[in-house]
């Protein structure tokens, strides 16, 4: 999840600090997906539904950002400042709430390494948007191949068996996971065209507005019929803290230090690391089309920013 900063072109050489957090950084969202398949259980007969892990997910980052704003004794802009809270309400929404249930829901059927290779297509839908909407960003050549490439790879990612068994659990399941990407590229291009915020204040904000909308889901399912234990319910703290609490955290040092457009390399790690870490703690494998999907989406990705010349973070 992209939040405003000002893009650098190049990585140059970084102090080892900056490769940390970037490690770091990678490791948390990468294993959002992990932690997610356990905590709805996926293959299982026991597990929490979507509509308790999202707003526990959501509520846990809430209140770790919440109480680092205020111990950094900053605050959120007033009430009457609507164009900032129009922009943390949408954040929260198309950032947080939508595509963090999607995926939720996605991954009672998907495994956590498909559900993380599709994050790799979010540049290229941010790079598509940023042409249409931004004049600093008119496509180039090379742009729009590298867009044609990316959308490529979507294609190969849902794979031969998905299509043939169209509107199969597996085929719904990726459909989520790519309009996931969307409104996760969508939340990007708000933040590139918000006014300026204090980082973690904006953060606090629309994860805050994200919990409390998410809060209505929880009475939607009668607590009868759910079949949970402590490891469940563990995955979900891990997914408040980690990805939607500390990961924001680390996201706005390495910005600061490193700029947006080394933050954005992550779009390459974070679907990597996710496939791997699917493949170590679950014995994931996919097929060779999700190998050939992920190098035309990175392909796509490298020469869209090459030929956007990096501007896109």
């Amino acid at each position: 999840m992209t939040m405003p900063g000002t893009a650098q072109s190049g990585t140059g050489r970084r102090p080892l600090a900056v490769w940390i957090i970037f490690t770091v950084l990678t490791i948390l969202w990468a294993g959002a997906y992990g932690l997610t398949r356990i905590a709805v259980g996926k293959d299982t007969a026991e597990g929490l539904p979507p509509e308790w892990v999202l707003p526990g997910r959501l509520t846990g980052g809430a209140v770790f950002l919440l109480i680092l704003m205020f111990a950094l004794e900053k605050r959120l802009p007033p009430l009457s400042d609507r164009r900032r809270w129009g922009v943390i309400i949408a954040m929260g929404v198309i950032g947080s709430l939508i595509p963090f249930f999607l995926i939720t829901v996605a991954q009672q059927t998907v495994d956590s390494s498909l559900a993380a290779l599709y994050t790799a297509a979010a540049p290229v839908f941010v790079t598509l948007g940023a042409s249409l909407l931004f004049a600093a960003e008119r496509m180039t050549r090379n742009t729009g191949l590298g867009i044609l490439l990316g959308f490529a790879g979507v294609v190969a990612l849902f794979g031969p068996d998905a299509v043939r068994h169209f509107g199969s659990a597996s085929m719904t399941a990726q459909l989520l996971l790519l309009l996931a990407t969307l409104a996760f590229s969508a939340s990007t291009l708000i933040a590139r065209a918000a006014p300026p915020m204090e980082a973690i204040p904006m953060a606090a904000g629309f994860i805050s507005v994200s919990a409390v909308l998410s809060w209505p889901l929880v009475f939607t399912v009668d607590p009868a019929t759910v079949s949970a234990d402590w490891h469940h319910w563990a995955a979900v703290a891990g997914l408040g803290l980690g990805p939607s609490g500390v990961a924001q955290v680390l996201y706005m040092a390495l910005v600061a230090r490193a700029g947006a457009t080394f933050q954005s390399l992550t779009g390459y790690s974070v679907p990597v690391a996710g496939a791997a870490f699917g493949w170590l703690f679950f014995r994931e494998t996919q097929s060779w089309n999700a190998g050939l999907a992920l190098a035309l989406i990175l392909g796509g990705v490298w020469l869209a920013r090459r030929g956007g010349r990096g501007k896109m973070g």
